[in-house]
């Protein structure tokens, strides 16, 4: 099922860059670079490779830090009142953001929602629908709903710094056009495959978009929230549920391991095959190609080895 974006804080963003404007235009003129905040792993990677060195890109949160499991710390929001503008997932990946930005210096900081214009599936499970997450909030994890994200930010960029808006949008188009040839790579190696019969689970519930860019559709998600280790009793159900439903790969998460994996695969006796979404470690600019195109190697290897 399909979601467009509500207007809520798509409207605040553009109210808040009307009434920010003038200020960033007087640092770009002044020849200042523009401070540009971010939230997640991928957003930095992808305006790192929009701005290039034109601007400087800020993390909110430090680098080892979980952003599922993350409360604002003092240091963290005092940081806010340094930047221009703050680009956000926006739809329940930072939710953490809101609070800081309302406790910051600047509460009406400038924002640009990235996924304004991506079409969004819903949340899986009945825990993440149960705790209020409508939609799935992993788009980074699809390289067309990302190219769509980084076509957002570097236009939006642009209006708060036109001077070097021309650069932003030529260099979105060229990392576009880098990760629209991973995938293009990635699903030529399936050419021959029957990819979209395989019967698929993950651990966690972030990977539909990735998977769909395969044809796979997800059959059955592990955890019933990410990082809550199911109950016994839910463990042996999910077992059941794989057995029963003949699933043949499980794609488990490679930065935050669950100690009920290994039950599940000698239980269940499919293979796992781990998948990152991207949400720790370092802050690189080619962090995001690189752990994606990792990704993308996994699930091309999955099919594989399970279409002889």
């Amino acid at each position: 099922m399909l979601f467009k974006l509500p207007l809520r804080r798509l409207l605040c963003v553009f109210v808040t860059l009307s009434t920010t404007l003038a200020c960033s235009f007087a640092q770009a003129t002044d020849g200042q670079k523009l401070q540009i905040g971010i939230t997640l792993h991928p957003y930095y990677s992808f305006v790192s490779n929009i701005v290039g060195d034109k601007a400087d890109v800020i993390p909110l949160i430090p680098a080892g830090f979980n952003p599922h499991a993350y409360e604002p710390r003092a240091e963290d929001i005092k940081r806010i009142g340094e930047l221009d503008v703050i680009v956000l997932n926006g739809i329940g990946h930072d939710d953490f953001a809101d609070r800081m930005i309302a406790a910051s210096e600047k509460p009406d900081i400038a924002l640009i929602e990235a996924n304004a214009n991506v079409p969004l599936l819903s949340a899986t499970g009945m825990a993440a629908r149960g705790a209020g997450k409508v939609v799935n909030p992993h788009t980074f994890l699809s390289i067309s709903a990302s190219i769509a994200q980084i076509n957002t930010i570097a236009r939006e960029l642009g209006k708060l710094d036109p001077d070097n808006a021309k650069a932003y949008s030529q260099n979105a188009r060229a990392y576009g056009k880098q990760l629209r040839t991973m995938r293009a790579e990635a699903l030529t190696k399936l050419s021959q495959s029957q990819g979209a019969e395989l019967r698929v689970a993950t651990i966690h519930g972030a990977y539909d978009y990735l998977l769909r860019e395969f044809g796979l559709e997800v059959t059955a998600v592990v955890e019933p929230a990410h990082g809550i280790e199911p109950s016994p009793s839910q463990l042996k159900k999910t077992i059941d549920q794989l057995n029963d439903l003949d699933v043949q790969v499980i794609f488990s998460e490679m930065d935050f391991p669950s100690s009920h994996v290994d039950t599940i695969q000698r239980e269940s006796g499919v293979k796992l095959y781990p998948l990152t979404h991207i949400s720790y470690g370092e802050y690189l600019p080619e962090k995001y190609a690189e752990e994606m195109g990792k990704n993308l190697d996994t699930v091309v290897r999955a099919i594989l080895d399970n279409n002889p």
